[in-house]
């Protein structure tokens, strides 16, 4: 009788599961998603919530919260989330302190990322856009959706 071989399955429960773009602006982020809603035919709304990540340091848990604009997709199947990287001197994401607002886009199995940053730069408001990987940034963990 042969001996049976045991496989693991390693699942991994905070897979990045969304694409990150950054965006440099000085608007406000009512202004901001206005202007992304007038050029992209989009429709960002104040989410009624704000964005709260928890962040534990020396055995204290601190909650932080960013002001977000989100926007479903319908015919795509498509999340968006505009959320602001600093709020009250906080960073989302410190390691990208010269952005001002992330836009997440979970869920997303056709829109390329490339066309989409390259529709936001020619927003008068936009000064600048970065295509990010999530999986290289270490505060990647505190906007895991």
């Amino acid at each position: 009788m042969a001996k049976q071989k045991k496989h693991l399955l390693d699942i991994d429960d905070e897979k990045i599961a969304f694409d990150l773009i950054g965006i440099c602006s000085h608007h406000n982020g009512y202004r901001l998603a206005w202007n992304i809603n007038k050029a992209l035919t989009f429709q960002f709304a104040q989410s009624d919530n704000p964005f709260v990540i928890t962040i534990t340091k020396k055995n204290e848990q601190i909650h932080q919260k960013h002001s977000m604009f989100e926007y479903y997709d319908d015919d795509n199947r498509v999340n968006y989330y505009l959320i602001k990287n600093k709020e009250n001197g906080k960073f989302l994401i410190p390691e990208k302190p010269s952005i001002d607002y992330f836009l997440l886009i979970e869920e997303n199995e056709v829109i390329e990322k490339k066309l989409l940053g390259d529709k936001l730069k020619q927003i008068d408001c936009i000064l600048a856009v970065f295509i990010l990987d999530p999986d290289t940034l270490s505060s990647t963990k505190n906007i895991i959706l």
